[in-house]
């Protein structure tokens, strides 16, 4: 594959826009935690949770502490493992494909910690979900904008929807 003199012009062009953004100075895997830690270049860590890791979650520790930094600290690259990271993504929480953070956000939903159990509880003791505080102009304007039905009026279009209507009432006890 060759890459062409605007690919390259192009690349630096979109490189210029991450100027100021934090990105990767140092990527450390730290086993006893089982956390990748990240230096960014504006002085703050970024650790994350290997299972949390898209590609990550079955590597070795030896696996995990090949590390690469790429493109002056965009991205993070496990060679071993043939796994990589954008830092941009990486900083705001996003560890893998739409799938993989559906997964993740379904895992953390499903938690159940003995937390969650008695915020749960306290919240049921006063009355559960509080009721959606609804703007009385706001649901006049939707009123207003909403066709209202009209009454089966006998029109010559309509006679004999109205007459049959009446029909199945006075079959069923209904008024029509």
């Amino acid at each position: 594959m060759i890459t062409t003199d605007a690919e390259i012009d192009a690349a630096i062009e979109r490189a210029k826009l991450l100027d100021g953004e934090p990105l990767a100075k140092t990527a450390v895997y730290i086993p006893s935690l089982k956390v990748l830690m990240v230096g960014l270049t504006n002085g703050r860590r970024l650790v994350l949770p290997i299972e949390d890791l898209q590609g990550l979650e079955n590597a070795t520790a030896k696996q995990l502490q090949n590390i690469e930094i790429l493109g002056r600290g965009t991205g993070i690259n496990f060679p071993d493992i043939d796994a990589g990271f954008y830092m941009p993504s990486l900083i705001e929480g996003v560890y893998g494909n739409r799938r993989w953070m559906s997964e993740l956000g379904k895992r953390g939903g499903n938690a159940r910690t003995e937390a969650k159990q008695i915020a749960s509880r306290a919240n049921g003791a006063k009355g559960g979900r509080p009721r959606k505080v609804v703007d009385a102009r706001k649901v006049a304007a939707v009123a207003a904008t909403k066709p209202r039905k009209v009454a089966n009026i006998p029109t010559p279009g309509n006679a004999a929807n109205v007459a049959a209507t009446k029909r199945r009432g006075r079959e069923t006890g209904r008024r029509g």
